[in-house]
């Protein structure tokens, strides 16, 4: 007894040792940089701001119209004539703009800025819910109110207007600077940003680094964390759309069979629902750990630091939420289920549509061997309607990532900075043959109230929130050429 008691007390010290050692040697990833003072007010660039909104450049999933497309065009070249006179423009895809501001130093490898100036339809019915009108771009109480005002016309409007700040002061930039502005990053981005990652890989770009929307400046989104945490995406989920279709006979209602199609289609989406995909530490949620991790309260940072024992209390914890459980594993959701003609007629046909968000590690190719292992029912048809690769991770430890971690601090203060996985599809995924640091920033506040407003109601932005996202891309220039 005396020898097995010895055991199980030497193996506790031994593993609080262990845990203890991880927790010590748990160090701070973040970088120690002061904050910049504001030198210019950009007094005019809201009121530009709120007059894109007024453009309403509304991406449907069948169509557009092209003349407020065409408006905005119309609008940037009007309100932006010094970025005009010493860049070179270019439309490609139609609508989509490609700038070209030359550096001075061919020898750089350039920087793409992106963003995307077209926006998600306002339903007629949620118009009453908002508390000001969409597309007016209203400024009361101290925001920008309307459409785009987050997502994303802050990000075109934000860069515009700091380069154009900067070339009034002179400013020369040693590496060129491309700026990539979508107008259909809503409906895929297929005919406006990945013609210009196209054109742009034709014509032999690699660039040091690409920035697009995707993480954000968060406050009170992140379990554990008291200061605000600005997530830099340095990836995103891959997605496939998948239909599961059926056929069988039909019949007279009155006289149902022991199996119709609804009943087919509505086994295998349980099946689905009833075996999610395997939750896990994947290479971005590491990097992740490791940078936030070392800031985290006594207990959370334990957990953290001893990531790999630990696992299964971390996955735990990340599933109860959906937004966390989007971080730690492929995900799947019904989006469309159809079947049925009448009331009285047993349905020959039905069909589901589910939407799967894939996470790096996995392929469209496994995800879709999975579904059909999970069905297991050779009545139901599986067809890939549309498919996009998780891309690759850029590495958090590349002087890209720490530029993106200096011009955060040097505009938003003592805040965490940390890589993370974008659990949406952005534009920047066209772009990865363009360069291999690809990363993802907006620079504003995101919270428990106005995260609800990206494609939803009350969109608004902060007057001193955009003011700062301008000294975000400004800071950003001039890093770049200090690179």
């Amino acid at each position: 007894m005396k020898r097995l008691l010895g055991i199980i007390l030497g193996t506790l010290t031994i593993g609080v040792g262990y845990l203890t050692y991880n927790y010590v040697t748990f160090d701070s990833k973040q970088q120690d940089q002061p904050k910049i003072d504001a030198k210019t007010s950009h007094e005019d660039a809201v009121t530009h701001l709120s007059e894109a909104i007024q453009i309403q450049t509304i991406s449907y999933d069948d169509h557009i119209d092209t003349t407020e497309f065409i408006k905005f065009l119309d609008y940037v070249k009007v309100t932006y004539p010094k970025t005009f006179e010493n860049t070179h423009q270019q439309l490609l895809g139609g609508l989509s703009m490609l700038f070209t501001w030359k550096g001075s130093d061919t020898s750089l490898q350039p920087i793409i800025l992106m963003s995307h100036y077209d926006v998600v339809p306002v339903p007629e019915g949620n118009l009453p819910k908002w508390k000001q009108p969409p597309f007016e771009g209203k400024i009361v109480d101290g925001y920008i109110w309307g459409r785009g005002a987050i997502d994303d016309k802050v990000g075109v409007i934000g860069i515009l207007e700091a380069i154009e700040e900067m070339i009034k002061k002179g400013y020369q930039p040693k590496r060129t600077i491309y700026l990539s502005f979508g107008h259909d990053e809503e409906v895929m981005g297929t005919n406006g940003a990945k013609q210009i990652a196209h054109f742009l890989k034709q014509k032999g770009v690699k660039a040091e680094f690409v920035l697009d929307e995707g993480g954000y400046l968060t406050e009170g989104l992140v379990p554990g964390m008291e200061k605000s945490v600005a997530l830099i995406g340095t990836t995103e989920k891959g997605f496939v759309t998948l239909e599961l279709s059926t056929e069988i006979e039909g019949g007279h209602a009155s006289m149902p069979k022991k199996e119709t199609a609804i009943d087919v289609i509505s086994k295998a989406l349980v099946k689905v629902h009833d075996n999610p995909f395997p939750s896990h530490i994947s290479k971005p949620l590491n990097d992740f750990i490791e940078h936030v991790g070392p800031e985290m309260p006594f207990a959370l940072k334990t957990v953290f630091a001893n990531s790999n024992l630990m696992e299964p209390v971390l996955m735990a914890v990340y599933e109860k939420g959906p937004s966390s459980n989007a971080l730690v594993r492929t995900t799947v959701a019904p989006t469309i289920v159809e079947a049925g003609i009448k009331s009285n007629v047993l349905p020959t046909q039905a069909r589901a549509v589910l939407n799967i968000r894939i996470i790096p590690g996995e392929s469209v190719e496994s995800v879709v061997a999975k579904i059909t292992n999970t069905v297991n029912d050779k009545r139901i048809k599986i067809k890939i309607l549309d498919r996009s690769e998780p891309p690759a991770v850029s590495d958090p430890n590349h002087p890209a990532y720490k530029l993106l971690d200096r011009s955060i601090r040097e505009v938003f203060g003592d805040v965490v900075v940390s890589p993370y996985i974008m659990i949406a599809a952005s534009d920047s995924r066209y772009f990865t043959s363009v360069s291999e640091n690809v990363l993802r920033f907006c620079p504003f506040t995101l919270n428990k109230e106005n995260i609800k407003s990206f494609h939803g109601i009350n969109e608004k932005i902060g007057v001193e929130e955009f003011k700062n996202s301008i000294r975000f891309y400004e800071q950003v220039i001039r890093n770049a050429d200090e690179m």
